[in-house]
C-alpha cells in the first residue's frame, strides 16, 4: 500500500462526515509498515467499538468507518475472517458494520462482515503457508502466497466500494 498522510486519510471516508472524519482518532502513521499491508485498519483507541479501514480502489484511498459489534454478538470471537480467508491463524474475528455512503447510509442503510479483530490480515495471508496447503514446492509457495494477497486485495476492495455504492 502506498504511504498515506493525515489529509489523505481524513478525505478518504466515504460514509463519514466532515465532522466525524476530522474526530477520528489515526494510528501513529510513522510506525506503519506499508509495505506489508493491502490496508489500513485500526480502532479508536479512544472509542473501541469504532473502527477504520482505507483500502486502495484504483489508486486511490477510500477510507470507511466501521463499527463493531458488541460483545454478546460476537465481537472477539474465533471465525474465519472474510477478508483474509486464514484457515490456519486462530485469530479472533469481529462483526464490522459499516453505513454505507450518500442517499443509501442516511436511511440507515448498512452492510457487514466478519474481518480480523486486529485487522492483521495482511500479515495472515503472508504467512509461510503449511505443508497441507502446498506441499513442499517454493515455487507453488510462492504462488500460494501471491494468491492469498491478491484475494485479500479483491475481497476488501469489494467491501469497500459496496460501502460506498450508492444504491
Amino acid at each position: 500500500m502506498n504511504p498515506l498522510t493525515e489529509k489523505q486519510i481524513r478525505a478518504s471516508f466515504v460514509n463519514a462526515s466532515q465532522r466525524e472524519a476530522k474526530q477520528a482518532t489515526l494510528p501513529d502513521l510513522d510506525t506503519v509498515a506499508w509495505d506489508k499491508i493491502d490496508y489500513l485498519g485500526w480502532t479508536d483507541r479512544k472509542a473501541p467499538l469504532s473502527a477504520y479501514v482505507v483500502v486502495e480502489v484504483d489508486g486511490d484511498p477510500t477510507g470507511v468507518v466501521l463499527r463493531a459489534a458488541d460483545a454478546k454478538s460476537g465481537r472477539g470471537r474465533k471465525g474465519m475472517c472474510a477478508w483474509c480467508e486464514d484457515v490456519v491463524d486462530d485469530a479472533d474475528v469481529s462483526l464490522y458494520v459499516a453505513r454505507r455512503g450518500g442517499a443509501a447510509g442516511k436511511a440507515g442503510n448498512s452492510i457487514g462482515t466478519l474481518v480480523c479483530t486486529d485487522f492483521g490480515c495482511s500479515r495472515n495471508v503472508r504467512r509461510r503457508p503449511m505443508a497441507f496447503e502446498v506441499g513442499s514446492d517454493p515455487a507453488r509457495r510462492e504462488a500460494f502466497v501471491a494468491g492469498r494477497i491478491a484475494g485479500l486485495r479483491e475481497r476488501c476492495v469489494r467491501f469497500v466500494t459496496e460501502v460506498a455504492s450508492t444504491r
